[in-house]
């Protein structure tokens, strides 16, 4: 089972509104290296039921620093190795402390342009998921010069299924998997990952169903975005307002049942193509009835080929 399938423990919908105000609701951080975390006051929230960590970003460093580096010197490369090795132990200090205290755990890969499937070997390297780990491939944007693009993205997920067994799940915004469930018949592998949704708003209403995707799997309601010292949708104590806060629709125990994933959603089926009836006249007869086909333009056979549209996917709060 799924996150996405799996029945409310509050009868909750994704439609309905602040769902995090629910005490029954779990809910998921996610941080990177940079989050600051003070353990013994995280871990006083019992609503916390699960720790995703930043894994890895892109393609790694080269440990010997020989070749091309991009325009990077040396020196830098270097440096950025250092960087590397200290964020993956922090990496296993804090995977070490979440499971000791109960809490589940998951790894997320920052997608990048590069090869795919080198992208997924460096993120079950640095990661190394257990069978009782969610893993999930971040795509922050569609702009290909800053984050992998969809078609690798397919290969990046298809590759961790080879290697693991298991797919990912897939973390996006609003527009970028609205983008996919337009397209599922391009992208058959990314519109069926559960869904782990970044939207800044109080509810989701309209949103759903979407593509293949009845509802969101996890839903990141909060961050820096919108946390502040004044306001914030949930404080989480031992962090700072930068630190994400997710919410899924059921209980803590609901939760750690179907927690590592692994599987795609069921494939709708794709709407018809609308029918265009006009009467042309013949040259000796009677007219005839013409019927064409009127088909969105972004998926006919020349446009496949061209990358997505260019969208400021960053900020979130706009979607």
């Amino acid at each position: 089972m799924v996150l996405a399938l799996m029945g409310p423990a509050t009868k909750l919908s994704a439609a309905e509104s602040r769902p995090w105000t629910d005490p029954r609701n779990a809910l998921i951080i996610d941080a990177y290296e940079l989050n600051t975390i003070d353990w013994n006051a995280f871990l006083q929230d019992k609503r916390i039921a699960g720790f995703i960590s930043k894994a890895s970003d892109g393609l790694p460093e080269s440990f010997s620093c020989t070749g091309d580096h991009a325009g990077d010197t040396v020196a830098h490369c270097k440096t950025m190795w250092r960087k590397y090795a200290v964020s993956r132990e922090l990496y296993q200090t804090r995977r070490m402390l979440a499971k000791m205290n109960g809490l589940l755990w998951g790894a997320y890969h920052l997608g990048r342009p590069g090869n795919p499937i080198d992208q997924a070997n460096h993120f079950l390297d640095y990661a190394d998921p257990q069978p009782d780990e969610l893993m999930v491939l971040d795509i922050d944007g569609m702009d290909s010069t800053q984050f992998m693009s969809l078609e690798d993205a397919q290969v990046f997920v298809a590759h961790i299924k080879v290697r693991t067994g298991r797919y990912p799940i897939l973390y996006t915004n609003h527009n970028i998997a609205r983008y996919i469930a337009d397209h599922r018949d391009i992208y058959p592998l990314l519109s069926r990952l559960p869904l782990w949704y970044a939207r800044y708003k109080p509810d989701v209403t309209g949103t759903f169903p979407l593509g293949n995707w009845d509802s969101y799997a996890i839903w990141q309601f909060a961050s820096s975005d919108n946390c502040s010292e004044k306001s914030c949708p949930y404080r989480v104590p031992g962090t700072l307002t930068d630190i994400d806060v997710n919410i899924v629709p059921m209980t803590k125990i609901q939760l750690a049942k179907i927690w590592p994933q692994g599987e795609l959603l069921p494939a709708k089926p794709l709407p018809a193509p609308d029918l265009m009836i006009a009467q042309a006249p013949t040259c000796n007869g009677p007219r005839q009835t013409l019927i064409s086909l009127v088909v969105d333009p972004i998926v006919t056979a020349s446009t496949r080929r061209s990358e997505p549209v260019e969208i400021n996917e960053l900020n979130y709060q706009d979607f």
